[in-house]
């Protein structure tokens, strides 16, 4: 029962402090749609996903105003593009710009799923399908790509890891007229989760059922306005005070799903719990840190601040919900986080900080742009180094990366929006690239044995 105190600290978390639901997001199999050719198969996936998320925008639009919670973002994920265009890889692009042509048509954010699996190996239509995402990508606005190359219980695929560096430079070539953007919607990842709500990484998995809901709730701002009100506080105490606030956050997406999955005739999927900041001042997950005793995210003491953070989070959300899934964490994308952004033009993150930063919290080296010349080998180390901590601790990792094309170290691009403005950092100079070329599989740790 909601007494008058629950409604005005709710009213006052959605006025004052940035609370939201970052996203509600449809994920529809494609698997139906599979025809003879690569155009008929094109024309049933833009008809499928045209029905099945035909209402998303109108019905989000109501429970906004109905519950009187902003709902930022309406998106839809799809069955991995790749196994849906197996027989005729090559043309994977006629497939991809009929979701384009999908999610213009609904009016949503982005969709995604032109994505591939290939943390073990790489079949020949999977090679011929990861070659059409750097063209994909430019000629469409909405369409989001994700690549899986590692997992715990796989390794990493050092091949796909090779191969992704490349395709991230020519996709940011390709792009350049706006900075490299495709880049932005390109994702590489270790222990993909199936049930991600969030761009550009979602895709709807095989294990999915046909058509779901999943929400990502957020309110970096909520957390952080909580722990200013409590300035002589212990650790212990400002864990709890997460804690709860948590539980809050998470109870608001669990109502606005299971009320969006009814009406869309959807399941109810999942709730994420991860903390997705905005460019927005005072909803930052770096200012959270900040707030919690660092002058500066990026200075020493960071990740533990962030584990502590993290953990908080998640203690509070399965409290809330018997539903959490997704990546539910903290993002720390810098070009979306005003925080970030500051830290990052003041040269104290670094990405070797958000590299140690990821063993303790969702993704990893997330929207973080680079000099044009970064070379590809490179780009694959980053992509090794952050598959090796998803792989050993057993958690999801991901790369998305902006080599932006003719910019340097104190430049900066801007995406607008969302994905906001990415200061140019710095790269080590050193090569990688003889052991990225050296290929083959990086053996999963002797903890993955478990059967």
């Amino acid at each position: 029962m909601f007494n008058t105190s629950d409604v005005l600290e709710t009213i006052n978390m959605i006025e004052r402090e940035h609370l939201d639901i970052r996203t509600v997001t449809m994920g529809i199999s494609l698997l139906p749609c599979m025809a003879g050719t690569a155009e008929k198969t094109a024309e049933n996936v833009y008809e499928e996903v045209c029905r099945r998320a035909g209402d998303i925008v109108k019905v989000t639009k109501d429970l906004s105003l109905e519950y009187g919670i902003p709902i930022v973002n309406k998106r839809v994920s799809v069955t991995p593009v790749s196994i849906i265009c197996a027989p005729f890889a090559e043309k994977s692009y006629l497939i991809g710009k009929a979701l384009d042509r999908a999610a213009k048509n609904l009016g949503i954010d982005f969709l995604g799923g032109y994505s591939a699996l290939v943390h073990k190996g790489m079949a020949e239509y999977e090679k011929k399908f990861i070659s059409t995402i750097p063209q994909t990508l430019a000629e469409t606005e909405r369409l989001c790509s994700s690549v899986n190359v590692g997992s715990s219980k796989t390794g990493i695929n050092m091949d796909a890891v090779r191969v992704m560096g490349e395709t991230i430079k020519k996709t940011a070539e390709l792009t350049s007229a706006n900075g490299g953007y495709g880049c932005a919607k390109l994702v590489v990842f270790c222990n993909a989760v199936e049930d991600n709500p969030f761009m550009a990484g979602a895709f709807h998995g095989i294990g999915e059922s046909g058509t779901v809901i999943n929400v990502g709730v957020s309110g970096p701002g909520v957390v952080q306005h909580a722990i200013e009100s409590m300035p002589s506080a212990n650790l212990t105490e400002l864990a709890e005070t997460i804690k709860r606030t948590a539980f809050k956050i998470t109870r608001a997406g669990q109502l606005i799903a299971a009320e969006a999955a009814k009406r869309l005739g959807a399941e109810f999927g999942i709730v994420d719990l991860s903390l997705a900041p905005t460019p927005a001042r005072g909803d930052s997950v770096a200012q959270i840190l900040e707030e919690m005793g660092l002058e500066t995210v990026g200075t020493h003491g960071t990740t533990a601040c962030l584990a502590m953070l993290n953990d908080a989070v998640k203690k509070g959300g399965v409290m809330a919900s018997s539903k959490v899934g997704g990546l539910s964490g903290a993002f720390i994308p810098v070009s979306e986080d005003a925080g970030m952004i500051d830290a990052a033009e003041k040269g104290v993150l670094c990405i070797d900080k958000l590299e140690a930063m990821t063993s303790v919290c969702s993704v990893g080296i997330d929207m973080v742009a680079v000099p044009g010349d970064t070379s590809a080998d490179t780009i694959s180390a980053i992509i090794a180094d952050e598959a090796a901590i998803g792989m050993i601790n057993n958690k999801t990792t991901a790369v998305r990366i902006i080599p932006a094309p003719g910019k340097k170290v104190g430049d900066s691009v801007n995406f607008g929006g969302l994905l906001g403005r990415a200061p140019i950092m710095p790269v080590h100079n050193q090569s990688a690239s003889k052991f990225i070329s050296r290929g083959g599989l990086i053996p999963a740790p002797i903890h993955s044995n478990k059967n």
